[in-house]
């Protein structure tokens, strides 16, 4: 018992000292934390414009001398007293940023920990937990270091800047310092640059739209592609402001519907503009926020600065005649190596810092309407299937909707707007005419059956091999789709004609050389990845099509804006319907350069075709890159398999071929032609197989057929 007793009391008296021992470390611990705290001292509000400009990132164009933009050169800063701030401003930042600003002792454990349990169910690290206090710290004290001891710090100095200062000047801090987009920092130019008020005149709108670019002011940008993600975390704050009760929620749904107009000041240190901010928001998606302000990013282009020179002088001067002649007030251009993919030219208004006129949308980004300029994809596609540019379908007025008539009136049940029946440009129709004729005149009825044949799934993954990824819903499209019925932007269109250009290999479109950090560390570097998308045979053909001058001629004329006698050059006219876009695409086997005109708000132009608005800008490029650019030939393509009289064109022969009559008596047996469209002669899905049994199953044979059989009639067959 004794034995037992005194284990018992030295394994107790081991346990005691232990835990002895624990908690004088811990206390130890704590009280050199605790030192260490108040000791830490809270560096100088005023070191962060020096630091901000010494880690500034650098954007040159691709010979790495011309400096496009040092996005810290020329930092705006007006520090605003709080009682100069708008009411609105205040409570948006704190509504979308730190809802519990007013509540917290300068860190949220709450937020926090939900952070924390957001990352982890998500399997992500983008849930924010920081409040205003702790983004305050980090932004002006810290460089981007991932450390706990970096975050410890952060914590520490919140909680002691919480108890220096009033919650009214912690928040006026956080509003003077952070970036609103560009040069812009602190909500007084904030509000001067974009709306050119005083920040104490915000309205709320105003400072919802402001409270928003907070997170992501280069991807949120008013003057950018992401406008309805800008919209969306717009009324995402007014919601906000409106459940935290800052406003009524009438007047928060006001708000979400009012229209401002934003401004922009001249930066006359900010070259290639367009082209410049494109990158800035390639490298904040990518590297994040962070790294464009501290890292210290040395940033080589693509941008071939003379070419980029020339494309802005000559879209100033075409988009200013257009508005004279034609009522379209804005223009854009891209220019692309289709060997690399590389962006050397990118102009995506007639000029960045004419605010009246939103010069400073990037047209090349926003998503349009292509006109015929989308039809060589579509024949490209039905080229693969096995027709060819002999291939003959009929130009007739023809309807397509199999719930209408022939003639193009309604079935019962059917109202009249449902039924499809497409003119050309000209109002003319030509009978039968050769896909290469159809292509290369930009005949729009042969189209719309090319398209059928070819298969609008089918052509839409062609599109996509080619490097166009806006027209996702085939449903929406329909047959319309050859017509330009989807959207997509000027930058991808003259990508996915780059591919035509490099024999059917597609280079991924790049404005990036290489990317350094501060120390000279390679982040990213240009490697030429190309990859073969579509047969280089069925590339060559499209190419020696839109080549063809003499093919082209009957609807352009032989000396058009369209031709250049010193070398072949491919290119694609576009215009929509509603002569609200005018496209020219064009390319040697050195050079692909794609011109936009029409007016930003989608308010129609004159109505003419894009050979009078958009070509002579697209003309007047080439000619002046030509100067300087060598000559390259297109290879000639390999004529395809024509295993049939209609895939060859010889429709008169198909039709005489395999129709008999019955002579008279005493009359010789005598070859009688039965005139059919092609889809009498063939299966659409496997024009090389037999002939179809019944081919009046396909839901377009009848009427496709009603017109042939009309014209026929009416021309002696």
């Amino acid at each position: 018992m004794r034995k037992r007793k005194s284990a018992g009391w030295r394994t107790a008296r081991i346990f005691y000292s232990l835990t002895a021992l624990c908690v004088a470390g811990v206390a130890l611990g704590t009280l050199i934390i605790a030192t260490w705290a108040s000791n830490l001292k809270i560096p100088d509000l005023q070191s962060f414009n020096e630091r901000k400009v010494i880690e500034s990132t650098k954007i040159y164009d691709r010979t790495g001398k011309i400096l496009l933009w040092d996005i810290h050169q020329n930092i705006q800063r007006t520090v605003a007293p709080f009682d100069q701030i708008s009411r609105h401003i205040k409570n948006a930042t704190v509504a979308i940023e730190d809802s519990s600003f007013y509540q917290h002792k300068g860190v949220d454990l709450r937020a926090i920990m939900r952070a924390l349990f957001v990352d982890f169910i998500t399997g992500s690290a983008k849930q924010g937990g920081s409040t205003i206090t702790q983004q305050l710290v980090k932004n002006t004290f810290f460089t981007r270091e991932k450390s706990i001891e970096r975050k410890i710090k952060e914590l520490i100095l919140a909680v002691k800047i919480e108890k220096m200062l009033p919650k009214e000047e912690i928040l006026n801090l956080y509003l003077n310092e952070i970036p609103y987009g560009g040069s812009s920092y602190g909500i007084e130019a904030a509000s001067q640059n974009f709306f050119n008020k005083p920040a104490r005149q915000l309205t709320l709108v105003e400072s919802a739209y402001l409270a928003s670019l907070a997170k992501a002011p280069t991807y949120y940008s008013p003057y950018g592609e992401h406008r309805n993600e800008l919209e969306e975390r717009k009324n995402l704050v007014l919601s906000r402001m409106a459940e935290l009760g800052f406003v009524a929620q009438e007047e928060a749904e006001k708000a979400k519907k009012e229209k401002v107009k934003f401004v922009s000041k001249a930066d006359n240190s900010l070259k290639a503009p367009h082209f410049s901010i494109f990158i800035r928001s390639y490298l904040e998606k990518k590297y994040g926020k962070d790294a464009i302000e501290e890292d210290g990013l040395r940033v080589a282009t693509s941008l071939d600065y003379n070419l980029q020179q020339i494309a802005e002088e000559l879209v100033l001067k075409f988009a200013k005649e257009n508005k004279e002649k034609f009522n379209a007030s804005n223009a854009g251009l891209v220019a692309i190596d289709p060997k690399t993919g590389q962006i050397l030219a990118m102009v995506g208004s007639k000029n960045y810092f004419n605010v009246e006129e939103e010069g400073n949308f990037n047209i090349t980004l926003a998503h349009r309407q292509p006109g015929s300029s989308i039809k060589p994809f579509v024949y490209a596609t039905a080229f693969k299937k096995g027709y060819t540019p002999n291939t003959v379908v009929f130009d007739l007025l023809t309807e397509f909707n199999a719930s209408c008539n022939p003639d193009g009136t309604p079935q019962p049940g059917v109202k009249p707007e449902d039924c499809y029946m497409p003119e050309n440009y000209d109002n003319l129709t030509r009978g039968p005419v050769s896909l290469r004729n159809a292509l290369a005149q930009s005949i729009n009825i042969p189209s719309v059956k090319v398209l059928y044949l070819a298969g609008l799934r089918d052509s839409l993954q062609t599109t996509r091999d080619m490097g166009i990824t806006s027209l996702t819903d085939p449903d929406r499209y329909g047959l319309t789709l050859v017509l330009g019925g989807g959207e997509v932007t000027p930058l991808e269109l003259t990508g996915a004609y780059a591919v035509f250009a490099n024999n059917g290999a597609r280079n991924p479109v790049t404005g990036i050389l290489k990317i350094e950090d501060r120390n000279g560390k390679t982040l990213e570097k240009f490697a030429s990845s190309p990859q073969q998308v579509i047969d280089k045979n069925i590339s060559l053909l499209i190419s020696d099509i839109l080549t063809d001058n003499e093919a082209r001629a009957p609807a352009f004329g032989q000396m058009s804006w369209l031709y250049f006698s010193d070398r072949p050059v491919a290119v694609k006219t576009g215009t929509t319907n509603n002569y609200r876009d005018a496209w020219v695409m064009g390319y040697t086997p050195n050079l692909a350069v794609g011109v936009w005109a029409g007016n930003n708000d989608n308010t129609p132009m004159e109505k003419k075709v894009a050979g009078f608005i958009a070509a002579p800008l697209w003309n007047a490029f080439l000619t002046e890159v030509f100067k300087k650019l060598p000559v390259e030939n297109f290879e000639k393509p390999i004529p395809l398999p024509e295993p049939k009289p209609i895939l060859a064109g010889d429709w008169l022969a198909q039709a005489t071929s395999t129709s008999t009559t019955q002579p008279e008596a005493g009359q010789p047996l005598a070859d009688t032609p039965q005139i059919h469209e092609i889809l009498y002669w063939l299966n659409k899905d496997n024009p090389l197989g037999p002939q179809p049994q019944n081919p009046e199953h396909d839901s377009q044979f009848s009427l496709w057929e009603w017109p042939v059989a009309k014209w026929a009639k009416e021309n002696g067959y």
